[in-house]
């Protein structure tokens, strides 16, 4: 039998404010266990929770860009759960009526097309703490930090659109991208700034009906989530092959094993006995506050891909690889703006961005400024040195030598380009290989590879690459 692989996200977006969803104390991450916390956070008797404003504008901001409808007025509910890292007993989050719903993300799969995947909703909420397990000299210890308790989340719900792990995976790597963007995220996974919940089932091809789903919990890695998909489609696969039957359950993945693990059984809705939130009125989220926040979206990570490929001819790879930061992007682009667009792409997305992570920088700090790298390729474009010649330039100019023309006078790294000047090297090479040039006029042919290079390193590389293959084809045809 075929089988059909149905997949939803929910993904859980830790929104970049300075303080908490509904306190003031530091929303950071890194700083010392149980420092960033308040008797409202830690939900203490008679702390009362107030929204943070900059949470609400970041999430509308968000939701206008997928294209949903965000609602004048959504309801705070307490979704009742007990964690160890959860003090209150409940969190404060948004269920039937909540901030935004529909919309779409255009997501580029493998083979160059667009894929809309639906959204069925956005809300609000607040974070859980952290729990911390290890084995100590004499026994197991779990450790809390309360420092994540009530940061800003938007939890983003997709559609059950996504028919394949990789396409999982692409929507992922979109979103990042998206909220990256905004500026509402750092889209840091390993921190867990972008978190994600696989939701997975399968049937047969040709059938309709949704079949019993799992849940996969707290995914933070596209590689993950799209190994913990794999398996866990093949293992619905083999169940409903046996004559089994899916139990719906919450799961966790072991990235070490690349296997999932039951973690609970899957909780509706009811068992989370959700209710309207009493320390807090409903949210009202004015029109004119929802258009202005639309007037000043930037231009959004599709967009920007389209303009990419039309404005400077690139391939939908490169423009992948240049806008999934939105500093290498800006970075790209004044360097386009002043040298050969595809020799900028080349070099932005290889030698300088090996650079960048061999320093472990990223482009706004980078060493060699948009201007230095354009007179670089503008003097390989000109013929005044080779490819090879200006990486020895780059790392130099990223040692902080000077320009690229101030190192390449200074170093006396000009390429030759005069053939009176390279013709009387070509014959000498062709005389110090007799041997070589009987065998290439013998049929040999690949050999002229052979001459190049010895001409390259007669010159140290400072020879015209173009002008040496044409004048030693000249030579060797005559």
């Amino acid at each position: 039998m075929n089988w059909e692989t149905i997949i939803g996200l929910e993904v859980h977006v830790q929104l970049l404010t300075k303080t908490k969803a509904f306190c003031r104390c530091p929303n950071r991450y890194g700083d010392e266990p149980n420092t960033n916390i308040c008797p409202t956070c830690l939900g203490l008797p008679g702390a009362l929770p107030v929204p943070n404003r900059a949470v609400v504008e970041q999430a509308v901001r968000l939701s206008l860009a997928v294209g949903a409808t965000v609602h004048e007025k959504s309801i705070w509910a307490r979704k009742n759960y007990f964690y160890p890292d959860l003090t209150k007993g409940y969190q404060i989050s948004q269920f039937d009526r909540p901030l935004a719903t529909g919309g779409f993300l255009p997501v580029r799969l493998a083979d160059g097309t667009i894929k809309r995947v639906g959204i069925t909703r956005l809300h609000l909420e607040e974070d859980a703490g952290k729990s911390s397990h290890g084995e100590g000299a004499d026994a197991a210890y779990s450790l809390i930090d309360f420092n994540r308790c009530g940061v800003p989340l938007v939890e983003i719900v997709s559609e059950p659109d996504l028919r394949s792990p990789e396409e999982a995976a692409a929507y992922l790597k979109t979103l990042r991208q998206l909220v990256v963007r905004l500026g509402v995220c750092d889209g840091n996974m390993e921190q867990g700034s972008l978190r994600c919940d696989a939701n997975v089932s399968v049937r047969p091809i040709g059938e309709t009906a949704l079949r019993t789903r799992t849940e996969i919990k707290n995914v933070n890695s596209f590689k993950f989530v799209k190994q913990a998909l794999e398996f866990e489609a093949q293992r619905h696969i083999a169940v409903y092959e046996s004559g089994g039957r899916i139990r719906q359950e919450t799961l966790l993945f072991d990235s070490a094993r690349g296997e999932t693990f039951s973690m609970r059984s899957k909780e509706e809705a009811h068992d989370y006995r959700y209710f309207p939130e009493p320390d807090m009125p409903p949210l009202i989220v004015e029109a004119a506050a929802v258009q202005r926040a639309k007037s000043e979206l930037p231009e959004l990570p599709w967009e920007m891909n389209e303009r990419f490929e039309k404005q400077y001819g690139l391939t939908p790879y490169d423009v992948g690889v240049l806008t999934e930061d939105p500093d290498t992007a800006a970075f790209y682009e004044q360097v386009a703006a002043l040298a050969d667009p595809k020799l900028a792409a080349n070099w932005v997305m290889g030698d300088l961005t090996a650079l960048w992570k061999e320093r472990e920088i990223g482009a706004a700090a980078s060493p060699v400024t948009p201007a230095a790298l354009a007179e670089l390729i503008r003097l390989i474009a000109g013929g005044s040195i080779s490819g090879k010649i200006a990486k020895d330039v780059l790392a130099a100019m990223a040692a902080g030598e000077g320009s690229p023309g101030e190192i390449v006078a200074k170093r006396g790294l000009t390429q030759i380009s005069d053939s009176s000047s390279l013709e009387p090297m070509i014959e000498e090479v062709l005389k110090n290989n007799p041997k070589q040039l009987d065998q290439y006029k013998s049929g040999k042919t690949g050999l002229f590879g052979f001459f190049v290079g010895q001409i390259m390193k007669q010159t140290k590389g400072q020879a015209n690459p173009q002008l040496v293959n044409d004048l030693l084809k000249k030579k060797l045809d005559g």
